[in-house]
Parts: structure tokens; sequence; C-alpha cells
């Protein structure tokens, strides 16, 4: 029995290194590429580079004006998850606690809303803010609220029923008012799915290209999916330079995910499980 139960965990390990190795292929890909030539990477796209070099992202690093490209999307990514996680927050503090009808309708519109694909509602939105006079860089953030809030929701949904009505009550019989109870008591105890939701909206916003591309025109308001289209042009592809730009671009990201990857399954398991 304990032979056949080794066995067992030694195909699992085996098959989960191969599904690792093959998720892990296109970063190597994109990497190794990044030191190539444009010649090199035409020629053969698994090969090593014949020298390796940094000139790709020195020059990728200086035509993407990346300090100043980095530091948009920076704060429109920070900007739009303090927004959502806020708002989110409160939204589904106050109907996990409101137990009507009214309530549990408006949370499964909000469940409904993430089966709704950008692309049905693309057009109506930028004329919509159009006519606000919100195509902007600020009109953006809100754009992200309103896209990122429902599975927000529903996660801070499934964390808040974990945490005991009891607590509101005792709250409320210290002298906590509504507001008071929420910030002070269980805005504290969601920190695990907050950092869950943060990680998870700040991927998406972080490399979204699509929804910038409509909505920000301004010059040095581009963000860095952006500039990256820079690489690409109508007669010519400039593949190592694109490659070295998004080696560079995607290293915040991981090492936000590296320091708080304990939270995130915890949140996730808080959110989804409870």
């Amino acid at each position: 029995m304990e032979k056949k139960k080794s066995r067992q965990r030694l195909i699992i390990e085996v098959l989960g290194i191969l599904f690792g190795l093959l998720w892990l292929s296109p970063f190597y890909l994109m990497i190794v590429n990044a030191f190539k030539t444009k010649l090199e990477i035409f020629q053969n796209t698994l090969k090593l580079p014949a020298e390796w070099t940094f000139d790709n992202f020195t020059q990728a690093f200086e035509e993407l004006a990346f300090l100043q490209t980095f530091m948009n999307s920076l704060f429109m990514s920070v900007a739009s998850i303090v927004i959502i996680l806020f708002f989110s927050a409160m939204a589904a503090y106050a109907l996990s606690r409101n137990g009507s009808k009214l309530s549990g309708a408006i949370f499964f519109l909000f469940v409904a809303a993430m089966l709704i694909p950008f692309q049905s509602v693309m057009i109506p939105l930028v004329a919509l803010f159009g006519k606000a006079d919100a195509l902007n860089f600020y009109g953006l953030i809100f754009m992200y609220l309103g896209f990122g809030c429902s599975l927000s929701i529903f996660l801070y949904h499934g964390a808040l029923k974990g945490i005991s009505k009891s607590l509101d009550e005792a709250a409320t019989i210290d002298g906590c008012n509504r507001f008071q109870v929420f910030w002070y008591i269980i805005l504290p105890m969601l920190k695990p799915i907050s950092i869950t939701v943060a990680i998870l909206n700040i991927i998406w916003i972080w490399n979204d290209y699509l929804l910038p591309s409509l909505v920000i025109s301004g010059a040095g308001t581009d963000t860095i999916p952006l500039k990256l289209f820079l690489f690409f042009g109508q007669y010519t592809k400039q593949w190592h330079l694109a490659l070295a730009g998004l080696t560079i671009s995607i290293i915040p990201v991981i090492i936000a995910y590296l320091f708080a990857q304990k939270q995130i399954i915890k949140g996730v398991s808080d959110g989804a499980v409870k």
C-alpha cells in the first residue's frame, strides 16, 4: 500500500515538474531572445544567443523613456487598486451584512457582470466617457474601478462570510458607527483577501493595452504596454527590443508577487472556500 502511494506521489511530482517547465517556456523564450540580435531571433528562437549582451536592454530602456513610462503605469495602477479595494470592500461589507433579497439581487448582478466581455461594452463606454469629457488618464482609473469591482466584491463577499457579525454588534455597543466598524474592525481583518484582490487586479491593469489605447491620447501619459507598441511598425518589427522591454516591464510585478505570495494563497482560499 505504501509503495503504491509513493509511486502515485512520484508520478504526480513528475507531472507537476513537466507542467511547470511548460508554463515557464514562454518566459524562457522571452528572456533568451531579449539578449539576441534581430537576425539571431529569426534564425533560431530556441537556441541560446551567440553573445550575451545588455545592449538591447539599454536601447529599449532609452526608447521607452522607461522611467517616465514606468511612473505613469505605477501611478495608474496604484490609484486604480486603492479605489478598487476601498469601494469593493465597502460594497461587499454592505451586501454581506444586509440579508435582504435586494442585496442578494445586487450581488448577483455584480457576479453576472464578470461574464460580460469588454468588447461588447467598449464602444458605449468610450462614447459615454467622451460626452463627460473623461477620456483621459484620470477617467481611465474610474473605468478600471467599474471593470475590476465585480471580481473584487465576489472575493470580499466570500471572505466576509467567515467574519462573525457579533464583532459588529460588539463594536456598535462600544459606540462605533457603521463606518467605524468597517474601518477599524472589519477592514484590518480583510488584509489577506485585500492583498489577493490587489495582486489580481494589478497584474491585469499593469499589462492592459486595449483600454488605455482607447482612452489615453495625451503626450507623456503612455503606459508601458502602449509604449511597447513603438517597436512594432507597419513595415518592421523590432522583436529583440520588444522582448527586452517586456522583460524589464514584468520585473516589478514579479517582485510584488514574491513578497505577497503567502497572503495571496491564503486570501484566495478565504474568498473561494468560505
